[in-house]
């Protein structure tokens, strides 16, 4: 049973870091207007226990990213600079679509992945039982 329960680890860890990355996804969506904002970006990294690898994912630092952010001509914002231009966000609406679809298929193939691995657990337990 020790292979089934480190399989359903594996995959509801994965569960987990595509719901966080799902999140920052969201705060950016959410901020593509707001002066100055700097997207987020969500690394995972490999879960090591006692010194071995065991295909576990956690979710890393959330680093922010450094692209210049989009200058926006509006000498009427108070933000604005003495040309008129104010500094707007750097998130990209096409980007962070892209990566929520992309947090939303790896969610759902960890998801299948944990159904499988827990239909095959009760399967194997219904034999024993007979």
């Amino acid at each position: 049973m020790t292979d089934f329960t480190n399989a359903m680890s594996v995959s509801a860890s994965g569960m987990k870091a595509q719901a966080t990355r799902l999140r920052h996804v969201s705060e950016n969506i959410a901020n593509t207007d707001t002066p100055g904002y700097h997207r987020k970006m969500v690394s995972f990294e490999e879960e090591l226990r006692a010194g071995t690898r065991n295909g576990s994912v956690t979710v890393g630092d959330v680093a922010l990213d450094q692209t210049a952010p989009e200058k926006i001509f509006d000498p009427s914002n108070p933000m604005a600079d003495s040309s008129g231009y104010y500094e707007g966000s750097n998130v990209d609406l096409m980007v962070e679509i892209a990566d929520a679809r992309e947090a939303q298929r790896s969610y759902e193939a960890n998801l299948k992945m944990f159904d499988q691995v827990r239909q095959m657990s009760a399967s194997l337990l219904d034999l024993l039982r007979k």
